[in-house]
């Protein structure tokens, strides 16, 4: 938010967020306390909260923890009605030792970070096609891993079964191995306390796979809905993404995600490979000129730069040549892979720009 305010009328102000209920706190422009109060957490809350702040002066900038999670919606809110909204990172355990806990403490050290300059991140919009993107990714993944921890009981299960029923579905692919569990026919379940001895054991076994087999076909079906109802959603944000080479709809669902629906809030391709985490962390001194591995970053979109990379090193005779090259030079596998996930990265952050929100 711009204004002609004198400076005695600008504030800033720093709000510890939770599920329920957000706590805001006001300082001057020297940093000097103001007031601080609690609001709910709902669209009258957020109401409330932006009256109470205007009372006290002009905001200058808002600084929000938990943008991402808690906050998300307060951050829309406030943006929409003009306020400049800056992301602020959690304080750290040592950080919270030394100066107590409580949400006026953490309101009052989010507003001193807006102030300072130490939080100036922009946070993500989340009103357009990205946001709707990343909502059906939850799901998706939620299915992915439900669906592998389902194949991983149902052979855990045939590893005990009866000899004669581990017999039958021995050496079957996956595949092969869902359907003909699922084509199993045990005993009825009022069935199952009247059969003796072994017989029960094997009617229950023949049970349990086929409940486990029909879940896997279940969240197959999900997944490719899932997949379905992504697929569009993704070439309507970023077409320019899908065209290159390695990047299919999941990788670019994640990618995407990683950036929101505001790509101009990264400045350069070197911030967004900072938040892949692919931007090597300098670590020079003395006469030692060295960079370390950076463990920071989005790591779910640095795993889609892992794939990208994956798919081009099998596929791609530049990438293979190159990796060749650089081994001779005498570089390992996985000095080679941080140097063409970098490149990727820029290769990606170019085909960002064409973003569009509905």
């Amino acid at each position: 938010m711009t204004s002609t305010a004198p400076l005695a009328d600008m504030i800033v102000a720093g709000v510890d967020t939770h599920r329920d209920t957000h706590h805001i706190a006001v300082i001057d422009q020297v940093g000097r306390p103001l007031a601080d109060a609690q609001f709910p957490a709902t669209t009258d809350g957020y109401r409330q909260l932006l009256v109470w702040m205007s009372g006290h002066g002009i905001a200058q900038r808002i600084g929000i923890e938990g943008t991402g999670s808690y906050g998300a919606g307060l951050a829309r809110f406030l943006a929409g009605a003009g306020v400049t909204v800056v992301e602020v990172d959690r304080p750290d355990r040592r950080t919270r030792r030394a100066r107590g806990k409580s949400d006026p403490i953490d309101a009052y050290a989010a507003a001193a970070a807006a102030l300072n300059g130490t939080a100036s991140g922009t946070p993500k919009s989340r009103v357009g096609l990205v946001e709707a993107v990343r909502s059906l990714r939850v799901a998706r993944r939620g299915a992915m891993k439900a669906r592998t921890q389902t194949i991983n009981q149902l052979r855990a299960l045939i590893v005990t079964a009866p000899a004669d029923l581990r017999e039958q579905l021995r050496g079957l692919t996956p595949a092969r191995l869902v359907v003909a569990c699922s084509r199993l026919r045990p005993a009825r379940n009022s069935d199952l306390a009247d059969c003796p001895g072994q017989d029960v054991v094997m009617a229950a076994a023949k049970s349990a796979l086929r409940r486990l087999a029909r879940r896997y076909q279940y969240l197959s079906q999900e997944i490719g809905d899932l997949d379905d109802e992504l697929r569009p959603l993704v070439r309507a944000a970023a077409p320019a993404l899908l065209e290159l080479r390695g990047v299919a709809t999941e990788v670019a669902g994640q990618l995407l995600a990683c950036v929101g629906d505001n790509p101009e809030r990264l400045r350069s391709e070197a911030s967004f490979a900072h938040l892949c985490g692919v931007a090597p962390i300098p670590a020079s001194s003395g006469r030692t000129d060295r960079h370390r591995l950076n463990r920071g970053g989005d790591r779910s979109a640095n795993n889609a730069l892992h794939t990208i990379v994956l798919s081009r090193l099998r596929y791609d005779p530049r990438t293979r040549d190159y990796a060749a090259r650089r081994t001779g030079q005498g570089l390992g596998k996985k000095e080679i892979m941080r140097c063409l996930k970098r490149y990727v990265a820029r290769e990606v952050f170019r085909a960002l720009p064409t973003l569009d929100s509905p």
